[in-house]
């Protein structure tokens, strides 16, 4: 099995993420969603997390005990990551963000996505193609 990894910067850290773990990474290796809605997915996915949004299960280690701060304003970040993402939402439309954040933000598979939402089989892969459209259009991605 080829691992795919690329190089990402996020909160001023460089970290390695395995696109083929993605459900999105999966899909597009597979020519079943484009390298464009693969990038939508990715950035979407990158705002969610960096606004906060998701429950925390484990300490935040980015969080100075002492009081010292690094020169970033964590709120201020999580604040303007929260807009990009909820604009981003609103791009995408009802109906079609609901598949949107879970797939490309919670990380859920189609199947389940579709079981969730009460969809048939198969009707999942459309809708999420046509979010990420719309959330690509948003970002102004070519």
């Amino acid at each position: 099995m080829k691992r795919e990894l690329a190089e990402r910067t996020v909160e001023r850290r460089r970290v390695m993420v395995n696109l083929g773990e993605s459900p999105l990474g999966w899909l597009a290796s597979r020519g079943l969603a484009s390298p464009r809605q693969l990038a939508a997915g990715e950035r979407l996915r990158v705002d969610y997390e960096r606004a906060g949004v998701a429950p925390s299960v484990t300490m935040r280690w980015s969080e100075r005990v002492d009081g010292g701060s690094d020169g970033a304003d964590p709120t201020a970040a999580r604040i303007a990551a929260k807009r990009r993402f909820d604009a981003a939402m609103a791009a995408a439309g009802p109906g079609l963000k609901d598949v949107a954040w879970r797939v490309a933000c919670a990380g859920e598979g189609l199947p389940a996505a579709e079981k969730a939402l009460g969809w048939p089989a198969r009707a999942g892969r459309l809708v999420l193609l046509l979010a990420l459209d719309r959330v690509a259009d948003h970002y102004g991605m070519k």
